[in-house]
């Protein structure tokens, strides 16, 4: 009888952990760390050291996560200018775009009232990962998505969506807590109110995500000028930040001037 009992005791036990280890079981990339430390990144005068190389996320380790950028949830943001968070996103998505990143985005129960993904998204990034979720409040409990992320082999997550507190917050906790670098975007994401908001980013901060903006991660990612491809990134630029293109414009118009 004692037996029985003590075989019923830690069946229940394995159950247990076999189902908190289903949920959210991500697996970072081997040696992510030292592949981003030997890195080499073009058009620096000098390549930093390895400790230098790490503060810095890398473009070529990263993929974006899109979470719930979706029109029903649009209705509840209240902490900053819808206008703002959906030039914001596109912008995000026109960034991987242009550094060859991946893109994953999902939409929670699409169908029902928090609606449809925003139409400039897949505009932006018509090659990005869709994946549909079966109820999960959070997209880190979801078996697909979190096997998408996986297949891009990429350890640095730069996640956003709607709302902050909860579609952000969750599987940035989940991904962080098993070894992903995650860095949460906060002016692409939007939250019930400015209090929501403001402990999402504490609750992330105090747990090691690094809370980011757009134009960081356009910076970051960019790195350089001395690139072919640099029009493109001022291009960029331009259109996440008006005024910046005020600066073009009137270097252009010097530069003329010269001719």
């Amino acid at each position: 009888m004692k037996q029985s009992k003590f075989l019923s005791v830690v069946f229940h036990t394995v159950a247990a952990i076999a189902l908190m280890s289903a949920s959210f079981a991500y697996t970072p990339v081997a040696h992510a760390q030292e592949t981003r430390a030997q890195a080499h990144i073009e058009g620096l005068s000098r390549q930093p050291t390895a400790e230098a190389h790490a503060a810095l996320f890398d473009a070529n380790d990263a993929v974006l996560l899109l979470l719930d950028h979706q029109t029903g949830l649009f209705q509840t943001v209240q902490d900053i200018p819808l206008a703002e968070l959906r030039a914001n996103t596109v912008a995000l998505a026109k960034i991987a775009v242009q550094a060859a990143s991946p893109i994953v985005y999902t939409a929670s129960a699409p169908t029902g009232p928090n609606g449809p993904i925003m139409e400039e998204l897949l505009e932006a990034a018509p090659n990005a990962i869709y994946v549909g979720r079966q109820g999960e409040v959070s997209a880190g409990d979801n078996a697909d998505f979190v096997a998408a992320v996986e297949a891009t082999g990429r350890n640095t997550l730069l996640m956003a969506g709607v709302w902050t507190s909860v579609c952000v917050a969750f599987p940035a906790l989940q991904a962080n807590a098993v070894g992903y670098d995650v860095l949460a975007v906060m002016d692409a994401s939007g939250d019930v109110s400015k209090l929501a908001s403001d402990a999402a980013m504490l609750r992330m901060a105090n747990a090691g995500i690094a809370p980011v903006t757009t134009n960081t991660v356009l910076s970051e990612t960019h790195r350089t000028w001395n690139r072919p491809d640099a029009a493109s990134w001022g291009a960029l630029y331009s259109e996440l930040v008006p005024q910046y293109r005020a600066v073009s414009e009137s270097y252009q118009n010097a530069q003329d001037a010269v001719k």
